[in-house]
């Protein structure tokens, strides 16, 4: 949660999805496999109460299903119980999750009555034969379609991509990165795919039909996303699956799982910016390099690994990270000594 936004989150596993993805285990992936009801969206506004908002604006978030495909009394029962909430001062607006297939101008209508601000579409790609090995059942066409009603309606944006699915490539994922920048959003999520336990895709990796991606391949991948978006100005507000008990503890048995992906990728891009930099100053002997004070560590790398591998490349005796008055992402060249 921001300084400036709490997200109250609301777990709705596979409720509305007319589809199976061969990925998708909400229950485990979310934590959760009991149906919401309006006295779920009760109790996670009574528990958030307890927290101090410190200014910020709370919004209630529908996550885990196809929120405007679940039948319209289910769907009403929730926003009714989050439209008091709104009336009552508690929280500020709703966010809802859904399916590019399952938007139209009438439902953005009702959903704006309700307090809806923010939709969330899971594009997952923009390749028609990615989207159709992963068992998606819409088309990119459709992301493109129900992005524009988005956006038409006065909602937030946000687009979900996954990278590694079936029939993907690093090549296509790229493109799914420009397609999605093309469309404007407020904000995106990247996931690496996980293989689940108890989905289409476990049982196709156990049979051989699934190569899945590793963690090493998935941050190599990301750290050449992340630059797309930033430098299009779109906020990558997650990279890589929210961390749960069930899959840190077996859930997930193969993929690109880990409870820190967004800072391995963060720090292999700042390795990428340390090299080039190197490279270009002709680095050898000692060398000392400036980052902003939240990005040392990143710099530094898990167990030293940029460092030593930077050594490595340059042959240099040593190579120091320490604080500096620099941007985050960037490096200041500070000192040589041969």
């Amino acid at each position: 949660m921001s300084a400036r936004e709490q997200i109250l989150p609301v777990f709705v596993p596979h409720l509305g999805c007319p589809h199976a993805c061969v990925f998708c285990n909400q229950n485990r992936i979310a934590g959760a496999d009991r149906p919401a009801t309006a006295e779920t969206v009760k109790s996670a506004i009574e528990q958030a109460a307890a927290l101090p908002r410190n200014g910020a604006k709370r919004q209630l978030a529908f996550y885990g299903g196809s929120f405007t495909a679940i039948p319209i009394p289910e769907q009403t029962e929730l926003l009714t119980a989050a439209r008091e909430a709104i009336a009552a001062g508690e929280i500020d607006s709703v966010r809802i999750s859904t399916r590019p297939d399952a938007i139209d101008s009438a439902g953005l209508i009702r959903l704006r009555d309700y307090g809806v601000e923010t939709v969330e579409l899971g594009a997952q790609s923009m390749h028609d034969q990615v989207l159709r090995l992963s068992g998606r059942g819409h088309t990119a066409a459709d992301v493109e379609r129900a992005a524009r009603l988005v956006k038409e309606s006065g909602c937030r944006l946000i687009l979900q991509m996954m990278t590694g699915l079936p029939g993907d490539t690093p090549e296509r994922s790229l493109e799914t990165a420009r397609r999605l920048i093309a469309l404007e959003p407020d904000g995106v999520r990247i996931y690496p795919t996980v293989v689940v336990r108890d989905t289409m895709l476990h049982t196709m990796w156990l049979e051989g039909r699934y190569e899945a991606h590793t963690i090493e391949q998935a941050v190599t991948l990301c750290a050449k996303l992340l630059p797309l978006f930033q430098e299009a100005e779109i906020p990558v507000i997650r990279l890589g699956l929210n961390p749960t008990e069930e899959l840190s503890g077996g859930a997930a048995v193969a993929g690109a799982y880990h409870p820190a992906l967004g800072e391995l990728v963060k720090s292999r891009m700042l390795y990428e910016k340390a090299r080039a930099l190197l490279a270009e100053k002709r680095a050898s002997g000692s060398v000392c390099l400036a980052v902003a004070p939240a990005c040392v560590s990143q710099m530094v790398g898990q167990h030293r690994e940029n460092v030593e591998r930077l050594c490595r490349e340059f042959g240099l005796h040593a190579l120091k990270v320490v604080a500096g008055p620099v941007k985050n992402g960037e490096i200041q060249w500070l000192s040589i000594e041969n």
